[in-house]
């Protein structure tokens, strides 16, 4: 028999899956209109206020002493450090490029969390990363027709880090609460993105067109509320490096939308990709041992 939580679990995958995919759709938009970072500001810090309203309301235990250190950490390095890497290289690179180096971070979980020893380090575990890793590759298929930056390859690499480094975080804290953690861990990541974008100097303007603000409302509720909110239920259950296939899987759900909603073209080389990456997340993910 299955557990009542345990039964949610791949549906929680699955949705949180096609949910960030469209993510990137809707920064997309945003970033069109918005400064990168006072529009990811604007979207975490308006998730973690309804976040908060719902622990308020609901009156959902808060942490104590000690246990406040993981919400926060998971601000620090998931919302601030990890999301302001990753904008910062997606204004210098190529999506598909930027998405194919995201595909390393069940990899980098792994290592992480057999170095840290919370994991032992299994064949088909890195056999399904390297498969949904080369799909990754073959969907993307990146013409880098400028060269890149070396402080945004070594951003996007640091980025992937920090979401690795985020998955082992979470998986020590058994008993958070995806809410709690995420209001908190939210409020916390808008505020340090906020303070990072008024350093820069950048403008902080309210959106003006209708295709922003639904960007914004796509991002702040579903993208980031219902995105982060079913990705720590999986954590709760899986190990880390499994749940990070969530990674791969993303950038096949990215592609499918933007050649729905932004008119980009549906290519060979993205359904044989998918199919790879489909495989490999099965491979070291689903399929049980």
């Amino acid at each position: 028999m299955v557990s009542d939580g345990r039964r949610w679990v791949l549906p929680s995958f699955l949705t949180s899956a096609v949910l960030a995919g469209g993510n990137a759709v809707g920064i997309r938009f945003s970033n069109r209109e918005l400064a990168p970072l006072w529009g990811a500001g604007l979207r975490f810090g308006a998730a973690g206020v309804l976040l908060l309203i719902v622990v308020a309301v609901l009156r959902l235990p808060l942490p104590r002493g000690r246990a406040w250190a993981g919400p926060v950490v998971y601000g620090v390095l998931n919302f601030a450090a990890g999301f302001a890497l990753a904008y910062y290289a997606l204004q210098h690179m190529h999506a598909g490029f930027a998405q194919t180096l995201l595909a390393l971070v069940p990899l980098i979980t792994l290592l992480l969390a057999v170095l840290e020893g919370q994991e032992r380090l299994r064949p088909m575990s890195v056999a399904g990363t390297l498969l949904a890793f080369g799909g990754v590759v073959v969907m993307s298929r990146a013409p880098l027709d400028e060269p890149i930056p070396l402080t945004a390859l070594l951003a996007a690499l640091a980025s992937a880090v920090c979401l690795a480094q985020t998955a082992v975080l979470i998986h020590r804290l058994p008993n958070a609460h995806p809410v709690t953690t995420n209001a908190i861990g939210m409020a916390i990541g808008a505020a340090i993105l906020l303070a990072w974008s008024a350093v820069v100097g950048e403008s902080w303007q309210a959106p003006q067109l209708t295709a922003t603000w639904v960007a914004l409302a796509y991002l702040v509720v579903p993208g980031s509320i219902g995105v982060f909110v079913l990705y720590l239920i999986v954590l709760r259950h899986w190990p880390a490096s499994r749940a990070a296939y969530i990674m791969v899987v993303i950038p096949f759900v990215t592609v499918l939308l933007s050649a729905w909603l932004d008119d980009e073209p549906l290519q060979a080389a993205v359904l044989m990709g998918g199919l790879l990456v489909i495989a490999g997340v099965y491979v070291g993910a689903l399929r049980r041992a």
